[in-house]
């Protein structure tokens, strides 16, 4: 597990300073030598023994837990409860015995929730984030709520062994945390190939899987992995039958090859009990591989996500690249791609030259030079210039006609023993150079984030997408 600790401050200051600090400001007196003397931790190591003791207890917590017979008592203060909470400051009131029933992992972790009340600090694992927001919440710690909700943010890629996005997914729908269920989905988009090998992709609910299979920006190996992981979700959960036909056809089947639409339509049981909700796509996926993109736009909309390509890994739509000691010197590659996504144009390939400089600088901060005796103006250091990743095709723009590229690039990072997508770039369609590409990442440092041991893991793709030459037949 991760573990991680939430700190705020309670009413009465935690400052973590013991000894003696120079003031700000002089005392009104004039003296010079004025000084703060801190002992707040001093304070809150009182307050904990407080709590730990029960000393000058005005108020007793029964807890119970539902289900159970178990009962946890805590001998507490009414006065520190209240300042951190309006709940309890209402619940106590005129009681000095109040009894609480909790759920099982919200009870387990009631003592700690107390604690932090009393000194405004708290450790926290990944399988704990839940109730102890769930308490934060009914109580009204809005701190710890805040607190917990940036520790699940930050802590979605580490590592647990039954997998935990899907599980705060669904916490953060229940909540109505629309801010924690974007990262949540965007984390899962970039990294399904990995959520789909694990042991939270039985728990994904139907809504959640709907949401992800209507996205171009999915990281996956291919569309085929997408259709077998879907039918292993349909054949795990056994959903109702409109569920199942809804997943079924959010699958891109003109992005898998046709040998092996053969072959799902042959050997698929989930395919085979729903064939005739399928029947239409699996025909149009063949005309998809079968027709020329031009002639095929006459009679369909090309543009529709049946026939986008999501971001996969697999050889034909990219290529990695590994930047050993990225902040050195420039650092050129070239890769192929297939020119379309239709088997129509498999035999084709496109091939694209790559460019990264770790120090461009954009023309507004490079040197001037002027004629007069001063010669050029101060030179700009090095530190000033940004990374720069540009995408170029090494052929002329008529050899692809009627075909556009969707240019992606994506940032690996290590998290305990995973490689995973912290960052995902998009080019604008028809632009060669990304704009902001790693501006937030100190490429100095070897220890970067963005880095795996001293590297730079980049996987480089390449989205084929027909254009809609001739107006749709209505």
């Amino acid at each position: 597990w991760t573990n991680s600790r939430v700190s705020s401050s309670p009413a009465w200051g935690a400052s973590a300073c013991l000894s003696p600090r120079p003031a700000q400001k002089a005392e009104l007196s004039g003296e010079a030598a004025g000084a703060t003397i801190n002992h707040s931790l001093a304070l809150i190591h009182r307050l904990q023994e407080l709590l730990h003791n029960g000393n000058a207890s005005d108020v007793t917590l029964q807890v119970r837990t539902a289900g159970s017979d178990e009962v946890k008592v805590f001998h507490t203060h009414q006065l520190l409860l209240a300042l951190q909470s309006e709940a309890f400051e209402r619940l106590l009131q005129n009681q000095s015995v109040v009894t609480l029933q909790e759920p099982a992992d919200s009870a387990a972790l009631f003592e700690k929730f107390i604690r932090y009340l009393y000194c405004g600090e708290i450790s926290i694992l990944l399988h704990q984030a839940i109730p102890l927001h769930r308490l934060a919440s009914k109580y009204g710690v809005s701190t710890l709520q805040r607190g917990v909700a940036e520790y699940m943010k930050s802590h979605l890629a580490s590592e647990s062994s039954q997998g935990h996005v899907v599980g705060w997914y669904h916490y953060a729908v229940t909540i109505g945390d629309a801010g924690l269920q974007e990262r949540c989905l965007q984390f899962l988009a970039w990294n399904l190939s990995a959520v789909m090998g694990g042991a939270e992709w039985g728990a994904v609910s139907g809504e959640l899987l709907a949401l992800l299979l209507a996205r171009s920006d999915l990281v996956l190996q291919s569309e085929l992995e997408l259709f077998s992981a879907v039918e292993e979700w349909v054949g795990r959960r056994q959903p109702e039958a409109p569920v199942a036909v809804k997943v079924l056809r959010a699958v891109r089947y003109a992005m898998i090859p046709p040998s092996r639409l053969f072959q799902l339509q042959t050997q698929s049981a989930v395919m085979a009990r729903h064939y005739g909700a399928l029947q239409d796509l699996l025909f149009q996926a063949f005309q998809f591989h079968s027709a020329s993109p031009v002639h095929l736009a006459k009679y369909f909309d090309v543009n529709c996500s049946m026939f986008l390509p999501r971001n996969y890994l697999s050889g034909p739509w990219g290529s990695p690249w590994l930047i050993t000691n990225p902040a050195r010197d420039d650092r050129s590659t070239s890769f192929q791609t297939q020119l379309g996504p239709s088997s129509h144009d498999a035999g084709k390939r496109v091939t694209w030259n790559v460019l990264f400089s770790p120090r461009w600088l954009p023309v507004s901060l490079r040197p001037v030079y002027s004629d007069s005796a001063s010669g050029a103006l101060p030179s700009v250091r090095l530190e000033d210039g940004r990374p720069r990743l540009v995408i170029t095709p090494a052929m002329s723009s008529s050899d692809f006609a009627g075909v556009s590229f969707q240019k992606t690039v994506l940032v690996g990072v290590r998290q305990q023993a995973r490689i995973l997508v912290k960052h995902a770039y998009s080019f604008h369609q028809s632009t060669d150079e990304l704009p902001d590409f790693l501006a937030q990442a100190d490429l100095q440092r070897r220890n970067s984030e963005y880095l795996i041991d001293g590297s730079l893991h980049l996987h480089l793709i390449v989205k084929p997408v027909y254009h809609s030459l001739i107006k749709v037949r209505k």
